[in-house]
């Protein structure tokens, strides 16, 4: 298995470069939301009958920041545990078990 947090297999070939772009767009999509849901919630604190839903909102916008860190660990996980084909692997690179030997 690779090491997790490695750069390179950011592009290490175009299947990785796509799981790339569709983690970063939830995460995104997260962030956004969870930001929203903050600004919300803080106006909500400008008005005593809305208090309680502001309570809420704040706890499912911090709610939404920890997943940020969890779609971006599940993201390593993936590329760490994605073969990379041959053609895509720097020269002198080390053979996976189950490659044909040349």
């Amino acid at each position: 298995m690779s090491k997790l947090f490695d750069d390179g297999l950011r592009s290490a070939s175009p299947h990785h470069a796509e799981l790339v772009r569709k983690y970063e767009l939830y995460r995104t999509i997260v962030e956004f939301l969870a930001a929203l849901t903050f600004i919300v919630g803080s106006v909500f604190f400008f008005y005593p009958k809305l208090v309680f839903s502001g309570t809420w909102l704040f706890l499912i916008g911090s709610f939404l920041f920890a997943v940020r860190p969890s779609i971006r660990l599940l993201l390593e996980l993936r590329l760490a545990n994605l073969p990379v084909p041959v053609e895509f692997r720097p020269y002198g690179a080390a053979p996976v078990d189950g490659d044909e030997k040349s």
